[in-house]
Formats: C-alpha cells, structure tokens, sequence
C-alpha cells in the first residue's frame, strides 16, 4: 500500500474518479454510455500523440513539432488517396512514412546542433507548417475515397438502447489501444525502453554506460514522428476532410495529458497507465465544462491551471528527493 502512495498514478485516478462523481451528480448524462464512447472516440487524436510524446519526455527530451508531422502527412495521404490510389493500407503506411521522416530529421539536428530540444522543435514546427502552407495553398482535401470513409465508420461494439438509436464504439479506439499496447511493450519489455528512462535520467551517465545517445534520440523522436502520423489519420477520419489548419495549435493539449500523468519534463519519468489517465482526466474535465455549459473560453484555463499544479508539484517532489539524497 505504501509503495502504492507513492505512485502518480494512483492520485491521477484518484483525480479521474472523484471529478467523475462530480460531474455525474451535476450532469446525469455524464455516465451515459453514448456520452462515454463519443468521449474516447473524440480523443483518440489527442491519446495517440500523448503517447508518442511521453517517449520523448522518458528520454529527457520534448517535442512541439508533432502538430506539424501530423499535419504534413496527414495532407500527403489526403492527397495521394484522392488523386491516385484510394487504398485504406497506403492510408496508414504513407503518414507513417512521412512521420518518421520528420521526426527523425528532428532528431539529428538535435544531437548534432546540441541546441534544447524545445528550440529546434520550434523551429521545425515552424519550418514544416510553413512550406506545408505555401506550397498547399491551404487547400481543404474532400472526398476522400470510399474506403477510408467505411474504416472510419466502422464500429468495434453496439449496444442496443431501450426507446432509443443504439451506441457504438468507434473502431478508432482500437487504434488508440493498439498504440498503447506498442508503447507500454517498448518502454516496459525492451531494453531500448529501459535505456531510453536511463538516458532521460541522466544523460552523461548512460554515455559512460556505453549506450548510443543518437541511437536512443534517433528512436524516440522518430517513434513520436510515426504515432503523429497515425494521430493524422485518425483525426481525418473523425472529421472526413482535410483542414490544413485543424491540428496546429494543439500542443499544449498533448503536453497537458502527458504531464498530468505524471511524465517528467526533467527526463526519466513517465508510464503509459499515467498517460493514458491524464488524458481521460483532461478529457473528462473538457466534456464536463461543455455539458455544464460553461464557455469554451475556461477550457483553456482549466488546462493551464491544472499543468501548473502539476508542474509546481513534481518540481517539489524532485527536489525532496534530491535533499533526501543528500
């Protein structure tokens, strides 16, 4: 049990529970079924790159470009789908492709340059969305092909509803789930997981090690470059269209998930359980401000407020380890 209260994730759930029981008292429909599967089906964008950026993290790095990857390949699929082959496997293995292409350029100019990691992927963010922009025009894509429209249709389980339409859970989820498989297997079952926490909790005492510090940047950045692009396609298919302009600027919702999970943004920190909590938290959080109606304009507020708790908190706790230490 103690070892349990020392855990970030038991708070984080504990955080989920309570503002579950809130939320269902104040708005009865909370709890519905239908409610709960829009929800997971709504943030499975939002998961996917949760997890690509809590590898990042684990490795003591961050990355803000994976708006940009998504995006990127994302439309390079759209266009590709539309204008020759409408087939639902390049769907998935062309912003694959192009996501690891990025990230993995992220990741060399990061170990060679020596420049922070928040700077570079600034840069590349920037870099990315701009020549995205000329060279698209900001062109919407529409009519994507029959195939993908029916994948993004599809449903994993129904429920039939007494005096009412049935619910359904999204095969999206499924993707999600798949993702979090890979990344829990990864950062639990490998060595390169094992390095990976090793590297992020201290970088110059894994290179005496021995490890492959540009082997392990080259891997979690790449690895955040392919889960951008399979976030790409999901948010394409939750939408049916292609907007240039639907995903930048939601950074600061991934990083909020990842660190109310408890990932470290000092490095050497982090667990897809906490992940994945932090994401139905901050989900949960969002759906509840919108049945409650209250102002989308306090989504972002209750966003910041809780990443700066948290922040405030593990800086706190780092720094009664460190003095305990000593």
């Amino acid at each position: 049990m103690t070892q349990i209260l020392k855990k970030s994730e038991f708070y984080i759930g504990l955080a989920v529970l309570l503002f579950g029981i809130v939320l269902s008292i104040m708005e009865p429909q909370f709890l519905t079924l239908s409610n709960w599967f829009d929800l997971l089906r709504n943030n499975t964008f939002l998961g996917i790159l949760a997890l690509g950026e809590l590898v990042i993290l684990v490795s003591g790095g961050i990355d803000v470009s994976f708006t940009a990857t998504a995006t990127v390949a994302q439309y390079i699929m759209g266009i590709v789908l539309t204008k020759f082959i409408g087939n639902i496997f390049l769907a998935f293995l062309i912003p694959g492709i192009v996501g690891v292409s990025l990230g993995a350029f992220n990741a060399v100019i990061i170990y060679l340059t020596g420049v922070p990691a928040v700077v570079i992927t600034i840069a590349t963010l920037n870099l990315y969305y701009g020549l995205f922009q000329f060279l698209s025009g900001g062109e919407w894509i529409y009519n994507l092909p029959e195939s993908f429209r029916n994948m993004a249709q599809t449903n994993i389980l129904t429920i039939p509803q007494e005096g009412g339409w049935p619910v359904s859970l999204s095969i999206l989820v499924l993707f999600w789930l798949g993702a979090i498989v890979v990344t829990w297997f990864i950062l639990n079952r490998t060595t390169v997981g094992r390095k990976l926490y090793a590297m992020g909790d201290n970088q110059e005492a894994a290179k005496r090690a021995g490890f492959s510090i540009f082997k392990l940047t080259l891997f979690s950045y790449s690895y955040m470059g392919f889960l951008a692009g399979i976030a790409g396609v999901m948010q394409a298919a939750q939408t049916q269209v292609i907007q240039p302009n639907a995903i930048v600027g939601r950074e600061l919702d991934v990083l909020a998930a990842v660190i109310i999970g408890g990932a470290s943004v000092f490095g050497g920190r982090g667990s897809v359980l906490g992940t994945v909590l932090g994401v139905i938290l901050l989900a949960i959080v969002r759906n509840g401000l919108v049945l409650l109606g209250v102002s989308s304009y306090w989504h972002s507020v209750a966003t910041g407020l809780i990443i700066l708790i948290v922040v405030v908190l593990t800086a706190l706790q780092r720094r009664r380890r460190k003095a305990q230490s000593t």
